[in-house]
């Protein structure tokens, strides 16, 4: 691939170290990787045409916020991934309903950060195709889901089944290992709640789209995770939850309708 054709990259982060440990990781003969280490600097080297921007969500000055809202402002087509050190509902939330693609808590590993940014670029490819096609209406109707990554069907007595959206797994090549939690595991609301490694040894983390419990894991999907694709909504389910604090997780997630 000659350079004309690279996918371009730019890492913001206040911490030099930090810039230049992800670049390395997602360097390439298919990704132009520059750095800049502040807001401030980021938005003048966002004047170029940048495909994608990986930022870290808290610096000093102008926040990783504060540049995805200049970034949708003048540059739309931006692909934009949040780093953060505060895994919380609020911040991906927050985020993703700004217009980011997705967002990684520290710490993270190279093959996690490499699968985000091949899956961020396969969305792409695909929107630009015209294949893309809207993730709610993918959705039954009466689910809840956490925009990119997980649904969540809220059961009788605060117990719920969750599953992995059509969407999430669009850009995700072949898959040859899952990860999930054990039964009596404790998960956060927006911490990871599993891991894919596909065919290419990326590895892609989901998000928990809520609190609570684990109750029971899906043991079809070991023998067969082509179900996660193949019946995402019926015997593809991940596991399901005792739910600990349902009411306010509901908040931070879409209806479908």
């Amino acid at each position: 691939m000659n350079d004309l054709k690279k996918r371009k990259i730019l890492v913001v982060d206040d911490e030099i170290t930090v810039c230049k440990s992800i670049r390395q990781a997602i360097l390439s003969d298919e990704y132009e990787v520059a750095m800049a280490l502040s807001g401030e600097e980021a938005l003048k080297k966002s004047r170029e045409d940048y495909d994608l921007v990986i930022t870290d969500l808290m610096m000093p000055g102008i926040s990783g916020l504060d540049l995805l809202k200049s970034l949708k402002e003048t540059r739309p087509e931006t692909i934009v991934i949040m780093v953060t050190g505060y895994p919380t509902i609020k911040t991906a939330v927050e985020s993703v309903k700004r217009g980011a693609f997705d967002y990684l808590p520290k710490p993270f590993t190279p093959a996690e950060l490499r699968g985000l940014v091949a899956r961020a670029f396969k969305k792409a490819v695909s929107e630009d195709l015209g294949k893309g096609e809207a993730e709610e209406s993918r959705i039954p109707p009466g689910y809840h889901y956490m925009l990119g990554h997980t649904w969540l069907k809220v059961e009788e007595n605060n117990r719920a089944t969750v599953g992995v959206v059509p969407e999430f797994l669009k850009a995700v090549g072949i898959i040859s290992q899952l990860e999930l939690p054990k039964e009596n595991d404790t998960l956060t609301q927006g911490d990871a709640c599993g891991k894919i490694t596909d065919a290419d040894q990326l590895v892609h983390r989901i998000w928990s789209p809520a609190s609570g419990r684990v109750t029971e894991v899906n043991a079809q999907l070991a023998a067969d995770p082509s179900l996660l694709r193949r019946d995402p909504f019926g015997s593809g389910y991940l596991f399901r939850i005792e739910t600990g604090n349902l009411e306010e997780d509901l908040q931070g997630l879409l209806l479908a309708r």
